[in-house]
């Protein structure tokens, strides 16, 4: 058995202003750099295999937390929002004529106009998850831990999610095989440094 840890990328200056970021490499801001400095892997998973998004603000927070370069897996790239990019949620929403919906309504087949829709992100990710061969700690994006952490929750994206995705957190899961489950415990604090 496998264990996959993800740890979401630290803030940006678009995420603090609602924007959708998708593939647009936007960095982690000052702020973000120095809260993240305060925090480090636990020791159980210091010496783990190291892997990130190609996108800036999972590569950076990935060397911050564990203090060496992860190695980029193209296969961990944000979702891809396509025209939604750089535009606010809160906006969309409030426009009916724009197709926006909460991600409780989205199902595996919902899409945004020219991006990806979740069925095609977890079938990108699938082989990559389904190949590991040893314990794997991964800084990514929301849309992508969304992904695994429905499958593994068996999560159709109907209804209200048995997760939410926080900062300065390790969400793991196990993989065996073709399964994948959620493993115990599912959520791990980052320590604090001292």
């Amino acid at each position: 058995m496998i264990r996959l840890a993800m740890l979401r990328h630290g803030h940006t200056h678009w995420n603090r202003a609602g924007r959708i970021q998708g593939r647009t490499d936007i960095t982690l801001d000052d702020e973000a750099r120095a809260d993240l400095a305060a925090f480090r892997l636990p020791s159980d998973w210091a010496d783990a295999a190291l892997v990130s998004s190609p996108l800036h603000r999972a590569r950076e927070t990935a060397e911050i937390i564990a203090g060496r370069a992860p190695e980029t897996v193209d296969s961990l790239i944000e979702m891809n929002w396509g025209d939604w990019e750089g535009l606010k949620g809160i906006d969309l929403k409030a426009d009916p004529s724009s197709g926006f919906r909460d991600i409780e309504y989205w199902g595996w087949d919902y899409q945004p106009p020219g991006g990806e829709t979740p069925a095609e992100v977890w079938n990108r990710l699938a082989d990559w998850v389904f190949s590991l061969k040893a314990d794997t700690l991964a800084v990514c994006h929301i849309g992508i831990m969304r992904m695994i952490l429905a499958k593994a929750h068996g999560w159709d994206f109907l209804g209200t999610p048995p997760f939410a995705v926080k900062r300065n957190r390790l969400f793991v899961v196990e993989i065996d095989g073709t399964d994948l489950r959620v493993a115990s415990p599912e959520i791990v604090r980052l320590d604090r440094v001292a």
